[in-house]
């Protein structure tokens, strides 16, 4: 595969985890041999990376996030050579693999910590963070607040208090000790070596702890980054670094460093906004928390999504608003999980094709690089009724046929149900029916892609807001040397007129770019529109 060093600011990535899409030995669980299998699917769809969870060994207390083991492939989802097979087949097909780098904290099955635990004079005891008190590092958050009272865990065989700053089955890893960043080193090298395109890498503001701090975002961490960005770069040019840090973007933006640190970062707080200007039929809420992004340096770009295998999460909101989202968004109680949502895009939108679309235009138009959730292209559901977050990640739905043709397993022995409600269910939302259709959500949005992916203004660009006195109307250009495009979006259910100044533009035609209809060229009077409820239109200025 061509090196493109700066290849993810145009790209599309694509998030999923190997149980959840195919299952390609017929145990219930999806694999890497189903995956590969999948490949071409993904190629046809359009997009450039896929973004694997976490498929190490694990006892899967927290779905594969709580690893017992870094080196090899978890036995249900097939072997290294499996693995291998797929990222090769992956990169015959132009498609980039990343996957999740969980160095915040281990499972408690973990050898590491099963050693730390049984003998205190253990070469592995410091690898963790010991207490004989919990009252340390007070000022620190809890972030499940629905299940963790406490950061501090009492374990009886050791004798103490351990750290955790997620689920207690999940220690925290002590990188002041100097042999765990080596350890985390060699994990890396070990994956890119084998050929892997970079890491998403989870809940790095919580590596280092300090008194007197909320243990977040502190300096040793980001020179702990540096350092892991410095080895990558040195030794694997063209692999990346996502950072996951669930903060404002001023906080997000020294992760970026000197353009030295992650190359990519996730913009948390744009997401829920998008939802919430939808909701109110303003553009408030989306230009204020895009105002509020500081610029980052020319090599990075942020990562921006509708949804994930987590929450739809509303931590970086204010009270009021947060409580505005869940009345919105989540009636049922059932809904909610720690401090967010736990529903796919769809149910979200009510099934309204209209919204979902608007949404996702949003997405790709605005600055950063997009994800798409597996089988969001689709219109999945989810399923309430299962615990945890486990509601959004059910078996991908490919056809009619039993299992919604993920597994030929006993439907007893899935993973997970399938999504089979009346509104979102398998026989009526699948790949197969979708394809046959020209103008079908998963069409729709292959269309979506390519003409992002011939519009580099979209990855590059700046943004510019336009100021329309119809505030339901978000309007916006995206400027790059001398290719502008205008991106023209109703938040309202009603069909709603719009003038735009684009006198600076003077003399210019605009050219739809999903039909290449032309529009009258602008002149120095304002530019009128008419846009249909819930409808958008993208515009090169020619």
């Amino acid at each position: 595969m061509q090196d493109q060093s700066l290849w993810y600011k145009d790209a599309v990535f694509y998030e999923v985890h190997v149980k959840t899409f195919y299952d390609g030995n017929g145990d219930g669980i999806g694999d890497f041999p189903g995956l590969t299998s999948k490949l071409d699917y993904l190629q046809g769809l359009g997009i450039n990376c896929i973004w694997l969870l976490p498929f190490f060994p694990s006892p899967l207390r927290d779905d594969g996030y709580d690893i017992a083991d870094y080196s090899t492939i978890n036995p249900a989802y097939g072997t290294l050579e499996d693995f291998k097979s797929f990222l090769g087949a992956a990169h015959q097909r132009g498609i980039r693999v990343i996957a999740d780098l969980v160095m915040n904290h281990t499972s408690d099955q973990h050898p590491w910590f099963q050693a730390a635990r049984s003998d205190p004079h253990s070469p592995y005891r410091d690898y963790y963070v010991w207490s004989d008190t919990p009252e340390r590092y007070r000022e620190a958050r809890i972030i499940f607040t629905d299940t963790e009272p406490s950061n501090w865990t009492w374990d009886e065989q050791a004798g103490a208090y351990f750290w955790h700053r997620f689920f207690s089955h999940q220690p925290d890893l002590n990188y002041d000790n100097p042999q765990v960043p080596q350890a985390m080193f060699e994990v890396m090298e070990q994956w890119l070596d084998m050929g892997l395109d970079g890491f998403r890498a989870d809940a790095v503001p919580y590596l280092f702890e300090r008194e007197g701090t909320n243990c977040e975002n502190l300096p040793e961490t980001h020179a702990f980054l540096k350092e892991l960005r410095g080895r990558m770069e040195a030794k694997y040019p063209g692999r990346i670094m996502l950072g996951e840090a669930n903060q404002w973007p001023v906080d997000v933006r020294p992760y970026f460093g000197d353009g030295d640190e992650f190359q990519m970062a996730f913009h948390f707080p744009v997401m829920p906004r998008l939802y919430m200007a939808l909701h109110q039929e303003d553009r408030q809420a989306i230009v204020d928390i895009m105002e509020r992004t500081p610029p980052i340096p020319p090599s990075c770009q942020w990562c921006t999504f509708l949804r994930n295998h987590d929450e739809l999460t509303l931590e970086m909101v204010t009270d009021a608003e947060r409580a505005y989202m869940y009345a919105a968004y989540a009636p049922d109680p059932r809904m909610k999980l720690n401090v967010g949502i736990r529903r796919r895009l769809a149910p979200l939108m009510e099934a309204d094709r209209r919204r979902i679309e608007l949404l996702n235009a949003l997405l790709f138009a605005l600055p950063g690089s997009p994800i798409i959730y597996y089988g969001d292209e689709i219109g999945m559901g989810d399923n309430i009724y299962l615990a945890d977050r486990n509601g959004v990640r059910t078996p991908m739905q490919w056809n009619a046929e039993r299992n919604a043709g993920f597994s030929s397993a006993d439907p007893d022995n899935l993973y997970a149900p399938v999504i089979d409600d009346p509104v979102y269910g398998y026989l009526g939302v699948n790949v197969a029916a979708e394809q046959r259709v020209p103008h079908s959500l998963l069409n729709w949005t292959k269309q979506l892609i390519t003409i992002r992916k011939a519009h580099p203004v979209f990855g590059n660009g700046r943004l510019h807001f336009l100021q329309p006195a119809n505030t339901k109307v978000l309007a916006f250009l995206r400027s790059a040397e001398d290719e502008h495009v205008l991106c023209v979006n109703n938040l309202s259910h009603a069909a709603q007129p719009v003038e735009l100044d684009l006198q600076a533009f003077k003399g210019r035609t605009l050219v739809e770019l999903w039909g290449q209809t032309p529009f009258p060229a602008i002149t120095d009077t304002l530019y009128s529109l008419t846009l249909a409820p819930y409808s958008f239109l993208w515009f090169r200025l020619l």
